[in-house]
Formats: C-alpha cells, sequence, structure tokens
C-alpha cells in the first residue's frame, strides 16, 4: 500500500501534466460541493464510502479530497485496508487550492 500526501501544487501539476490523470474523490457532504468543487472530481461523501468503494479501481491512482485534509486521510487509510494500493492525500483539502491554485474559488 502506498498512501502519500499531496499539496496542492502538487496536485495541479499532476492534472498539467500528459501523465494519466488519477480518480479524484471528493469526500465532503453534498453542500459542500455546491460550495465549490474540483471539475474534475467525483464527489462520494465519506459516510457513503464503504457502499460505493467496490465501483472503485483499487488499481489506479486515487486522490482523496476534502475540505482540510482530514477526513481525507481517513478515508485513504480506510480504502489501504481495503485493498486500495495508490492513494494520495490531499494536504489542506478544497481550502488550499481556493487559497494557493484558485483565489476565485468559494470558500466556506
Amino acid at each position: 500500500m502506498t498512501l502519500s500526501k499531496l499539496s496542492v501544487t502538487e496536485l495541479k501539476a499532476w492534472l498539467d501534466s500528459e501523465e494519466a490523470k488519477p480518480l479524484i474523490i471528493d469526500v465532503r457532504e453534498p453542500w459542500e460541493g455546491e460550495a465549490c468543487r474540483l471539475q474534475s472530481s467525483v464527489q462520494i461523501p465519506m459516510r457513503q464510502v464503504p457502499e460505493q468503494m467496490s465501483e472503485l479501481d483499487s488499481g489506479c491512482n486515487i486522490v482523496v479530497l476534502c475540505h482540510h485534509g482530514f477526513r481525507s486521510l481517513q478515508v485513504c487509510r480506510f480504502l489501504a485496508q481495503h485493498g486500495f494500493h495508490k492513494l494520495f492525500n490531499v494536504t489542506g483539502g478544497i481550502d488550499a487550492w481556493a487559497q494557493q491554485i484558485d483565489p476565485s474559488m468559494a470558500r466556506y
């Protein structure tokens, strides 16, 4: 299992590169996603991850994102316990993205 920290600048560089794009899972609640979100992310609220993880490819690169990086870390650890191998937790979460990458993004 590989669980790595990923800064928002590293994520932006990855998304801008020619490399295969990761699956970005946003584990925030729906109301949070309505406030702001990354266009390329898939929203699966944290509480729904156990019932939806069978739909995920355990062999692909999975980036997990939340508001500040705490819920996403818990989800990464949970997925790792269930056979997922290439996991990346976005440190600082969507709030860091709004501050460092896209200042036009709404913050809450």
